[in-house]
């Protein structure tokens, strides 16, 4: 089979001792940030994607997806050990997590976490590896205009997915937008939004774009977010293997958040943190009584961190195969093969299987290292908490702004990754998400120069948008899914949700 031979080529390029080293370097690092809360894998991505510079393609992607999925590892442990999120999609499992733990199952609970999520991670990899190759082919079909109506669709649905105010992650996706449109057209030459500063002539510079807002703006945004002491339920770990009862009554609840978090992470705005949502809501109404959800119910661990780990691995199936980002994470990805002069999309497949299926391929075995990392060294995890949160902060400070300058030796982006920050700071004490802002500077560029493409085919013909299938289908899907929100039922739901 074609699949065999693929992954023959991904297994031949992940198990080099190159590669085996830097995935190690990405999951440990994932653990690593999801275990000191206030991080997070986006900040870390964005942090390191300078290095990713030095490194071929196929060994960055490799690094910074083992951040990711190794991300949602670690952020389990805070959140069942010390009721503080590690990461973001770990909010839920602090509900029954931190129950048990204070009940004297924190062993048991880390163990499920860690099984369920290497199960998730396991299927959720075999999920992109039969599903990419014929998505890849359809999007080899696509015209200019069905590239333009499918990110219009992945913006929108990352609108109506973002966390907080629909109108305000709106006013954050036109921001980026228009952030996009600075530098030099490149069909006329003519210098847009510049303000005569020759340094903007090639744009906006994205890393120092993502390092200030999710670098330095969250950790400090997070750094005056620390409160009282917390009580670290560390020394009553005892065995962190399940019993069979634990097992029996996790299985079905692993299942569910496998298939589900499989499923919405391919969607736009999904990934792994609303997965784990959904699938600690499903649970909750079909688990088998006695449920005791809220008060240490070993389901509520197990479905959520199943179903974030699937999400995230099978998020970069639309960033792999379409260059369409479905969160801000992927959206950093694609910057990171950008720098690497490598344009995301259906070819890649083609042009660079050895990226693709090398990456893949990385996946099994970033997950066997996880198990290995998260088991075992349970007691060393619990003692990185006690490290102060405003000792990392100079650290981080620092290495943002030496990797700013390292990639163009250029003092601007230096400021310009004071200005993003102080503007990302801004923005988090006004309550308004950057991801929207993000994935709204990636596809800005790419939605303006299919949209060129397609008018110039069509001879300058706007029907075009409407007249192609592929096209006709993807906006009809983005208004059904912008006239949805406009329903107050609809409306009151989702915010409540997230409220909850």
């Amino acid at each position: 089979m074609e699949i065999l031979s693929n992954l023959a080529i991904g297994f031949g390029v992940a198990v080099t001792l190159k590669n085996l080293a830097y995935c190690f370097l990405g999951v440990f690092l994932g653990t690593l940030i999801g275990v000191l809360p206030g991080i997070g894998p986006v900040a870390t991505v964005a942090m390191l994607l300078p290095l990713t510079f030095a490194l071929d393609p196929a060994t960055a992607m490799i690094m910074l997806a083992g951040i990711y999925y190794g991300a949602q590892y670690g952020g389990s442990t805070t959140a069942i050990l010390v009721n503080i999120p590690g990461e973001s999609s770990a909010v839920v499992t602090t509900l029954d997590g931190y129950q048990m733990a204070r009940q004297g199952r924190a062993g048991p609970a880390l163990g499920i976490a860690a099984i369920g999520s290497f199960v998730a991670g396991t299927i959720a990899t075999l999920v992109v590896a039969l599903f990419s190759p014929p998505l890849a082919e359809i999007a080899l079909k696509f015209q200019p205009a069905d590239y333009f109506s499918l990110m219009v669709f992945g913006l929108i649905g990352a609108v109506v997915l973002a966390r907080g105010s629909l109108r305000k992650a709106i006013a954050m996706v036109v921001i980026g937008l228009l952030l996009g449109l600075v530098g030099t057209d490149v069909n006329s030459g003519v210098m847009r939004f510049t303000f005569g500063i020759p340094a903007l002539t090639e744009g906006i510079s994205f890393v120092a774009l993502a390092m200030g807002m999710f670098g330095i703006a969250e950790v400090v945004y997070n750094l005056e977010q620390r409160g009282a002491s917390r009580q670290v339920f560390g020394s009553r770990l005892g065995s962190v293997l399940p019993s069979r009862a634990d097992l029996a009554q996790s299985a079905p609840a692993i299942a569910r958040g496998t298939l589900l978090g499989s499923v919405l992470g391919i969607l736009p705005g999904g990934g792994a943190l609303l997965s784990s949502f959904a699938a600690y809501t499903i649970e909750k109404k079909v688990a088998r009584p006695p449920r005791n959800f809220g008060d240490g119910d070993i389901r509520g661990v197990a479905a959520p961190e199943s179903a974030n780990n699937a999400g995230a691995q099978t998020s970069f199936i639309p960033m792999l195969t379409l260059g369409v980002p479905s969160n801000p994470t992927m959206a950093l990805m694609i910057g990171a093969l950008m720098i690497q002069g490598i344009q995301p999309g259906p070819q890649v497949m083609s042009q660079r299987p050895e990226l693709f299926w090398g990456v893949v391929a990385s996946m099994w075995i970033g997950n066997l290292f996880l198990l290995a990392l998260n088991l075992p060294m349970v007691g060393l995890w619990v003692r990185l908490l006690a490290v102060p949160y405003r000792m990392l902060f100079p650290a981080i400070l620092v290495f943002c702004c030496i990797g700013v300058f390292t990639i163009n030796n250029n003092v601007f982006d230096l400021f310009q990754l004071v200005v993003f920050a102080g503007i990302g700071y801004v923005l988090l004490k006004l309550g308004c998400e950057p991801a929207p802002l993000v994935l709204g500077l990636v596809l800005g560029p790419m939605m303006e120069e299919y949209l060129r493409r397609a008018l110039l085919i069509s001879l300058g013909d706007p029907t075009v948008l409407v007249t192609s299938p592929i096209s006709a289908v993807f906006l009809l899907a983005a208004v059904l899914l912008l006239a949805s929100i406009a329903i107050p039922t609809i409306r009151a739901k989702r915010e409540e949700a997230m409220k909850e």
